[in-house]
């Protein structure tokens, strides 16, 4: 039996109709969650429900806006390994609560690292039975596996990952520029995304910062990750883009100071992309209290000015998508919890917990910085399925796409508390902030996974693993035909042998 969605305001984003709010109705198969067909005005959903009657299931859901499910493209689920970090099922879960339907896991801090297909095999593995959204994954770009990049394309993964700069766990080391080089010549022509963690000499640069007074306070962290870091680190980002036809993207841009680099290199020529956080968006150095480690990110959160320059930035479309750089641990390792160490920041884990408060935490800074729904639905939707390649099935409600929907008030406010967050640990710098827009439901390929209700609804865990790849068939028969690599050749039963089974 099809469902029909109906409501009062609803969002297409559609590729052929006008970006226009309506009242209306979405029609979703029950045979493959794929939108059937769309009623373009409420004389439209009554006819159909006349039509039809007997033929559906009926959701309506009055005034909240209807609009394409949310995409997450840079969330580090810890399974397996760290599982007490996070998980599959806490963080899709999250995800759910937040409207997302389709998030992407960074290749760290799992153990295994997401770096060879047999660690995205054993993933893939651990996902099985939990997620209740739609899970695609990012490969990791490490010294020892560029003989891996091409098998783990054609095994699923739309993009590799690396670092500059030490990643803070052991099992995923830094690349040097030659390594980032030979990588981009590798992945030339196949349409994966190549992303930088943009810091660089780390050790360096802090041995020559003045020693700091106070590990509790927040600017004795912030200086030993100065601005100069991530400007280094995008000028090489950029000399690499330039050199090769290579799709390169920009992780988490903490600092405004590279955005001068960012504009010529793409003025150049240069395939580059550009993120940010809520984090960057939301909070402010001068902000921080002491020994609230909860606030501890790589790269940092930089100064109200910075802050200033980098709502600019996505308002003129220098920034191309908004992420959540979801990276949680446990209280032990943020120094939470009491003891000599305790909010100590030289020595707390940097990541910041957010999955699920992400669209409030936007909508928020929209209704300040003028930001229309359709440029929240560009930057929290459209350009993050379109960098994980999704895009020909995601961030859409045209007929042909799947039935992913955020149902939510723009008008609502929420309150965070620790009670409401589906996050396995609950720090986060956004507890009892008040913040704009509330999820009220969440449907994944016509199916309801999440409704806002006294106590949580959840629907069972209906997500999918999406091993699509950039066009995966193609690469399949090109690394079939491919007779050298950086290690070797590759032979079609190899290939068989990296197929994942779902």
């Amino acid at each position: 039996m099809d469902t029909v969605y109906t409501s009062k305001r609803i969002f297409l984003n559609s590729a052929s109709l006008p970006a226009e709010v309506f009242p209306g109705g979405i029609v979703v198969s029950a045979h493959d969650g794929k939108v059937t067909r769309v009623l373009p005005s409420w004389a439209a959903v009554e006819r159909y429900l006349k039509d039809n009657e007997g033929a559906y299931e009926h959701f309506d859901f009055g005034n909240l806006m209807l609009m394409p499910g949310l995409v997450d493209t840079h969330v580090h689920i810890n399974e397996p390994g760290r599982t007490e970090w996070e998980g599959f099922h806490t963080a899709t879960k999250a995800a759910a609560a937040g409207g997302f339907t389709t998030i992407c896991d960074m290749p760290l801090n799992s153990i295994p690292p997401t770096t060879t297909v047999a660690n995205l095999r054993a993933k893939v593995n651990a996902a099985r039975g939990k997620i209740f959204v739609d899970v695609a994954f990012w490969g990791g770009l490490v010294p020892d596996n560029l003989p891996e990049l091409r098998r783990l394309i054609a095994a699923g993964v739309f993009g590799f990952k690396c670092f500059l700069c030490p990643s803070g766990v052991e099992e995923f080391p830094h690349v040097t520029e030659e390594q980032v080089m030979e990588a981009a010549r590798l992945l030339e022509g196949t349409g994966a995304v190549l992303a930088f963690h943009a810091e660089v000499e780390c050790q360096r640069l802090q041995s020559d910062c003045p020693r700091p007074l106070d590990p509790h306070k927040y600017r004795s962290f912030l200086q030993t990750r100065p601005d100069t870091m991530e400007q280094r680190a995008i000028e090489l980002v950029a000399k690499v883009a330039q050199r090769h036809d290579v799709r390169a993207h920009i992780v988490h841009l903490s600092t405004a100071r590279a955005l001068p680099t960012i504009r010529a290199a793409r003025a150049l020529g240069a395939r580059l992309t550009v993120e940010t956080c809520h984090h960057y968006l939301s909070l402010a150095a001068e902000d921080v209290p002491d020994a609230r480690t909860e606030y501890k990110c790589c790269p940092p959160i930089r100064g109200r000015t910075n802050r200033e320059q980098l709502w600019r930035a996505v308002q003129a479309r220098d920034i191309d998508l908004v992420v959540s750089d979801h990276s949680p641990s446990t209280p032990q390792l943020k120094l939470l919890t009491d003891g000599k160490r305790q909010g100590n920041f030289l020595e707390a884990w940097g990541g910041i917990s957010s999955l699920q408060l992400g669209l409030p935490l936007f909508w928020t800074g929209c209704r300040r910085y003028g930001l229309s729904l359709q440029e929240t639905v560009r930057l929290l939707c459209t350009e993050p399925a379109r960098l994980s390649g999704l895009d020909h099935r995601k961030s859409r409600l045209d007929v042909g796409y799947d039935g992913d929907m955020c149902v939510w008030d723009p008008e609502g406010t929420v309150t965070v508390t620790e009670d409401m967050l589906e996050f396995q640990h609950k720090a986060t710098p956004y507890l009892n902030r008040t913040l704009q827009g509330v999820v009220h439901a969440t449907i994944l390929r016509g199916s309801l996974i999440y409704q806002r209700t006294d106590v949580p609804a959840f629907g069972p865990p209906l997500g999918s693993i999406l091993l699509d790849g950039p066009k995966a068939v193609v690469q399949r028969e090109e690394l079939s035909k491919s007779s050298t690599l950086a290690a070797g050749s590759i032979s079609v039963e190899e290939l068989e042998d990296d197929d994942i089974d779902l």
